[in-house]
């Protein structure tokens, strides 16, 4: 791409697709810095560190940035503003996607700021971006100076026909029942993020196995490329700490904390750590006045030791349960009486309240996304709001966290959904937890679940989430199925499985260690189905299937479709026609491009009445058939136009308005006068002449000449009866 002396580049090919990552042109003030390229997907990702800590910083503080730039597609952003604002949903999952790749590798003690930013410079159809972000990271992280224990390598994992296939292009995506990413380093995944089509645990651990094949060639050519271009790492020393303290910290509060520790409810437990934390730094003050930030990190540290020990060496739980049993849950439906469904799902301290509203077209959310514009039938927003932890924090709108743990739930239920044709409906579900300690995304999958059968949706199957976790030390590995806040915090895996009878629908792993085993991931996958089918037991004992019918507040809704050639008709000038049937029936009638129209109410007739209209429109006029029109303008010297089907106006010719001569057509008929009326000729333009004469009983004495010919539109071809004799019966005596 750039020539320079300075230009290092290095290529693989991988699954039939070249990627090409070049480093020492663009962006040198940063750390590190590498373009990476696979077709004309062009990608810039850099790293920088703050050469020192923060002050009284407690935890590692990673930031990454992936960002994506309009210009990369040949398009300047849709909307107001045009310039790229804040990330879209895409940008938030690959950034956490990377995130969550990259931070079990950096040293435990780390607390330099350290910023890892992808920008997306070039896009094409072909090659999705994220996974080859996830891979510059990695290649930036290397060559820098930057403590960290890479590399790892990112790819994704699709299934067409029944066979898997590696980075899936966009097309190919569309046609997947599998798009999962996972990332690794050499010889364990660490990541994976995820959808299927109800695929089994054998199949998914089969797409495991072969993206980790993938995996180990990306780190080895990675590895390769590093050893040759070598640069020295900055050695980050572990804090100080003083012997003595530790060995006093253990012995005042180490017995105290194992049997808070084993307080079965979590503020209980809480309560009980915060007050002996707090006695032991009052009592510490005196002895140690400068080191009550590391008598703070010495208590996590015991409480970190004790959990896993318990775990490991006790076989016990915090909260006193076997390694696979589920906390008790309840379920209730139709519990909040306005909206459309709602459902209450409880696991243990972990609760979701959730909502479906059902929407008409409208009311789909329009993605400016970076390859185009598209709308959205179906949403799935998580709340997290700090009462759920029995925290003080303000409301802000929703951070990366809520963008996540709502996508990840709406993968868990999004292949289950009806398509468009069986059920036209958008749909909404807001998950707001009420109650977390565990896995709360998980509860968001059931509860939305519960909802979308309460409000009548008709899924294909129900489904539930569960959370398992692992505790590793060695080669002694505990799987938990139902993990709690404090396992999760303190053990070494959070692996989020959700699915139906017949399979996985979602799934997501983040591990905190370097890497975890596919039969470990084996062993969590068996644990979850059985904990995923026991809480299924439990929903379909509360609702089985959806309801028979929708909420009286759910607008009623049908599509009617119609030739594209007549949608001008069905809209009208400016809109006249379709605004002044919706004034009639109620209705709302919104048009698609394709010919789609969607007829929604809340009243079921008005939705009879429009469909009716909208149905007529599609329907052609058969010469010989009588219909009933409506005159919508008059020519006084030549007829009367009648509207005789929807947005379909025809010619009653002043001759055909009655069997008598006519001299004025307003002696016969007004504007918005209805009759009806016969079809007598459809002409080579599609022009329609009509006669209001052929459907009219002749007068008495009066009879109808035979051998008419066909009436051109707009003129008579032939005379027209009236009472008053003609030029010939006038001169031959006749009277009439």
């Amino acid at each position: 791409m750039f020539n320079d002396k300075s230009q290092k580049i290095t290529s693989l090919q991988l699954a039939g697709k070249e990627i090409v990552v070049e480093t020492g042109e663009v962006a040198k003030q940063a750390r590190g810095s590498v373009l990476v390229r696979c077709g004309d997907t062009v990608l810039l990702a850099t790293v920088c560190m703050s050469p020192e800590p923060k002050e009284d910083q407690d935890f590692f503080p990673l930031t990454v940035d992936y960002r994506e730039r309009t210009y990369s597609a040949g398009r300047i952003p849709g909307g107001f503003f045009k310039r790229e604002n804040r990330p879209r949903e895409k940008e938030i999952i690959t950034s956490r996607i990377i995130d969550r790749s990259i931070r079990p590798h950096f040293p435990e003690h780390m607390l330099n700021d350290v910023q890892v930013t992808i920008i997306l410079l070039s896009v094409d159809k072909d090659n999705d971006p994220d996974v080859l972000g996830l891979v510059g990271a990695s290649f930036a992280l290397g060559l820098s100076n930057i403590p960290w224990d890479g590399p790892i390598a990112a790819v994704r994992i699709g299934r067409i026909n029944d066979q898997f296939v590696v980075n899936p292009t966009f097309e190919e995506q569309e046609q997947s029942t599998l798009n999962v990413v996972v990332s690794g380093r050499q010889g364990s995944p660490v990541m994976v993020e995820g959808n299927a089509h109800q695929l089994t645990e054998e199949q998914i651990l089969e797409a495991l196995k072969l993206a980790q094949e993938h995996i180990n060639q990306l780190c080895a050519w990675q590895m390769d490329f590093f050893r040759s271009h070598a640069v020295q790492k900055l050695v980050i020393e572990p804090p100080a700490i003083d012997s003595t303290l530790k060995q006093e910290m253990e012995k005042k509060i180490g017995d105290k904390i194992r049997a808070a520790l084993r307080v079965p409810e979590k503020l209980a437990r809480e309560d009980a750590i915060a007050n002996l934390t707090s006695e032991a730094l009052k009592e510490l003050k005196e002895s140690y006045p400068d080191q009550t930030s590391t008598a703070k990190h010495l208590i996590q540290d015991i409480i970190y030791a004790e959990v896993r020990r318990m775990i490991l060496r006790d076989k016990v739980r915090p909260d006193g349960r076997p390694f696979d049993k589920v906390r008790p849950i309840s379920c209730q439906v139709g519990i909040l009486p306005r909206t459309h469904g709602s459902a209450l799902f409880t696991r243990g301290q972990t609760q979701s309240l959730a909502t479906v509203t059902l929407g008409t077209p409208g009311d789909m959310q329009i993605i400016d996304d970076l390859l185009g514009e598209y709308k959205d039938h179906f949403m799935f927003h998580y709340n997290f709001p700090a009462f759920s932890t029995g925290e003080t924090r303000p409301e802000r709108a929703p951070g990366r966290r809520e963008i996540g743990h709502g996508f990840l739930a709406r993968r868990a239920l999004e292949s289950l959904l009806p398509n468009e044709e069986e059920f036209p409906y958008t749909v909404r579900i807001v998950s707001d937890i009420l109650e977390s300690n565990g896995s709360s995304s998980m509860a968001s999958v059931c509860g939305g679940c519960l909802a979308l059968l309460d409000a009548g949706v008709p899924i294909k199957d129900s489904c539930a989430g569960i959370a398992m976790g692992l505790v590793k030390d060695g080669e002694t590995v505990a799987v938990l199925t139902d993990i709690i806040g404090l396992e999760d915090f303190m053990g070494d895996m959070d692996f989020k499985v959700a699915g139906t009878r017949k399979g996985i629908t979602a799934l997501q792993m983040d591990i905190k260690i370097t890497g975890v085993t596919l039969d470990a991931m084996k062993t969590a996958l068996a644990q979850a189905r059985e904990a995923r089918l026991h809480i299924l037991d439990v929903m379909d004992s509360v609702i089985k299937s959806h309801r028979e019918s929708l909420s009286q507040y759910a607008p009623r809704m049908v599509i009617v479709t119609i030739p594209v050639d007549k949608i001008g008709a069905l809209i009208g000038p400016g809109g006249k026609n379709i605004k002044s049937l919706q004034d009639e029936t109620g209705a709302k009638i919104e048009v698609d491009d394709d010919g789609r129209v969607y007829i929604s109410s809340l009243n079921a007739e008005s939705v009879d009445a429009a469909k009716v209209y909208v149905e007529a429109i599609a329907a052609v006029p058969e010469v010989g058939k009588v219909y009933h029109g409506k005159v919508m303008r008059i020519m006084p010297r030549l007829g009367a136009f009648v509207q005789f089907m929807p947005g379909k106006d025809g010619l009653v010719h002043i001759s055909e308005l009655d069997h008598r001569r006519v001299e004025r057509v307003e002696d016969v008929v007004r504007e918005g006068d209805e009759f009806d009326v016969k079809v007598l000729e459809i002409d080579s333009q599609g022009r329609v002449n009509l006669s209001r004469k052929a459907v009219l009983p002749l007068p008495e004495g009066m009879t109808e000449p035979a051998g008419r010919p066909p009436m051109p539109h707009g003129r008579s071809s032939h005379r027209p009866h009236s009472d008053r004799p003609s030029f010939r019966d006038r001169h031959s005596g006749h009277r009439g």
